[in-house]
């Protein structure tokens, strides 16, 4: 076991409606333990908890601010104890115009939680007074005005990069038969009935694209090798940019009627190529045990 002294400590706080959700969610998406509304008192007590060294928290991501009553009378000293023990503790504090601010609380129709008996503007202009002394003091501080949800995270990211060990893209390459359903979890999604069918070869039929037998029948035809040149054209072209959005996991799905034999190949090698471009990749077939009808 060993404590969370070496990790990386981010308290993320500021203006209501400022995007702090999607910072935590940046955060976690990246190998951050995120913990939202946490009350500030209970801050050395959680960082007092044994940790598997095995673990692979990337870091402690703490979302403090005035949804909890108690957080403007205690922050001060809890954040200054914490540090004084040699923490590495950061304070990242969100912010946003009082138009932007204004502008979500309409889209969502959610209340302030401190406009309660005053008008909205009256609440965002009296958090930001009782906030602006941690403002002050935070380690970071992040206006998300121009910000949509996607930048948000990207900057958060940005922000940690060099606390991060292992930032790239997990790709799933997943195998699937179209008769029993398109997987919901799939990002980009291709068809592969085009390709000559094994199921109709006597010796092949029970076989899968996982046996060499029935990976030669495929591979072998010319559609076969055009497809796999230019779909691997495409991820080149679409790896970089969802790399650059800042996705953490993307899920390759190909099709085929059954999902056990053209599909179970060419997700095959499409995991191959991707593999041998360095890339984190795991193989997954949906339905190459299912029953031949």
């Amino acid at each position: 076991m060993n404590t969370v002294r070496t990790l990386t400590i981010i308290i993320i706080t500021g203006s209501s409606g400022s995007g702090k959700s999607t910072a935590m969610a940046a955060l976690e998406d990246v190998g951050f333990y995120c913990v939202d509304n946490m009350p500030v008192a209970l801050l050395p007590r959680f960082l007092e908890l044994p940790i598997d060294r095995d673990s692979e928290f990337s870091g402690l991501a703490f979302v403090m601010d005035l949804r909890e009553k108690g957080f403007l009378s205690e922050y001060a000293h809890v954040f200054s104890s914490v540090k004084k023990k040699g923490y590495d503790c950061r304070i990242f504090f969100l912010e946003a115009s009082e138009k932007i601010l204004l502008q979500r609380y309409s889209q969502t129709r959610r209340q302030h939680p401190l406009s309660h008996n005053k008008s909205l503007l009256q609440g965002i202009r009296t958090e930001a007074a009782q906030l602006e002394p941690l403002r002050k003091v935070a380690d970071k501080v992040i206006d998300t005005s121009g910000f949509n949800v996607h930048e948000l995270k990207a900057t958060m990211r940005e922000i940690v990069r060099k606390h991060i060990e292992d930032e790239s893209v997990q790709f799933n390459v997943m195998s699937f038969g179209y008769k029993y359903g398109v997987p919901l979890e799939a990002d980009l999604m291709v068809d592969v009935r085009f390709l000559t069918n094994p199921y109709f070869v006597p010796e092949l039929k029970m076989l899968t694209g996982r046996e060499k037998a029935v990976r030669d029948f495929i591979l072998k035809d010319a559609k076969t090798h055009h497809f796999l040149e230019k779909y691997m054209d495409l991820l080149d072209f679409l790896i970089p940019m969802y790399e650059t959005e800042g996705k953490s996991y993307l899920t390759i799905a190909v099709g085929c009627t059954g999902g056990r034999h053209r599909s179970v190949t060419v997700a095959g090698e499409i995991h191959k190529r991707i593999k041998n471009k360095g890339k984190k990749a795991a193989i997954i077939h949906r339905d190459i045990e299912k029953s031949i009808d």
